[in-house]
């Protein structure tokens, strides 16, 4: 017998999901669709029924059924009562996710908001290992951030908390979704970028990835877009060290995968930036997309034990 939880990190088109045993060790992976064509009812019953699958597996090839479940999903989640309470791309409000889970499975159950739960691995046993104090956050198609506090992950009085990428940097500027302008995520997401680049370059299918291979190439428009996509984040980035005082900055998402093209003008921009404060070590992600998946099942490990196990190590 394995004991074992399950762990499930629910994106806007995919899910993914482990069987993590008490070490950290996946013993399971799998992968399945959302199905949001098919509505915020259809999202939900497959959720239910993936995890269902997953607790069946573990009974049939590991010995027993797993202890716990630990589930994150995007939007504005609810965790202290385990109802995930808006998600655009998936179309749903108010969805008491863990209750349903939980009766489902018959086992205890964690909901975490994705990019909190991707900051927990991080810190746990990313990038953040052994700092008490870090911030992660995911360049992607919007930018968000997980505040995290000694092995744990600050959600705030309501849930909010860590939403960087909604700090305006660019007071008057760009339109953003949230009703505000001129917000950080405007300037230097993945989707900004490409957009930008798109427009500069003439090429509607042109991407960020696009756009750092031609900054490596030295192209000086590629170079102009990247730099103001670059002042932009060090002008949030700076604004999240003066509040919070994190020891490390953990930048992930899709951007991230530009490496040092990214990284080292991003460096040097907070560092002309700081004046008091105390410079933070800037670090790449060190998980990529598996980062929500081992931080549900970290969510999960916590409820079956009262310490934190920040020396466990994953196997991926």
């Amino acid at each position: 017998m394995v004991r074992h939880v399950i762990a499930l990190d629910v994106g806007g088109t995919g899910m993914k999901a482990a069987l993590v045993t008490d070490g950290g060790e996946l013993l399971h992976r799998a992968r399945r669709a959302t199905g949001r064509e098919r509505g915020p009812d259809a999202v939900v019953a497959t959720i239910l029924d993936f995890a269902a699958e997953l607790y069946a597996y573990g009974a049939e090839h590991h010995g027993a059924p797993a202890l716990a479940a630990g589930l994150a999903v995007p939007g504005i989640v609810d965790e202290e009562h385990g109802v995930a309470a808006y998600a655009a791309n998936l179309g749903w409000r108010d969805v008491p996710l863990r209750a349903l889970l939980t009766e489902r499975l018959g086992i205890p159950v964690a909901l975490g908001h994705d990019v909190r739960t991707g900051g927990l691995a991080e810190g746990r046993i990313g990038a953040g290992k052994g700092a008490d104090r870090f911030l992660f956050v995911p360049l992607g198609t919007g930018i968000a951030g997980a505040i995290g506090i000694d092995g744990r992950v600050e959600a705030g009085a309501h849930g909010f908390a860590g939403e960087i990428g909604h700090v305006v940097v660019r007071p008057g500027g760009t339109d953003c979704p949230c009703g505000q302008r001129g917000c950080l995520e405007r300037y230097a997401s993945a989707s900004a970028v490409s957009e930008a680049w798109a427009a500069a370059c003439g090429d509607p299918d042109a991407d960020a990835a696009d756009c750092a291979k031609a900054v490596a190439s030295g192209d000086p428009n590629a170079v102009r877009v990247w730099q103001e996509a670059v002042d932009a984040l060090a002008d949030g980035l700076v604004t999240a060290v003066t509040l919070l005082d994190p020891r490390t900055l953990i930048i992930g998402g899709g951007l991230a995968e530009a490496g040092e093209v990214l990284f080292q003008p991003l460096r040097d921009a907070v560092r002309r930036r700081v004046t008091f404060q105390k410079l933070p070590t800037i670090v790449p992600a060190a998980l990529g997309d598996t980062a929500g998946c081992l931080g549900a099942g970290l969510l999960a490990r916590d409820l079956l034990t009262t310490t934190h196990p920040t020396t466990a190590e994953v196997s991926t």
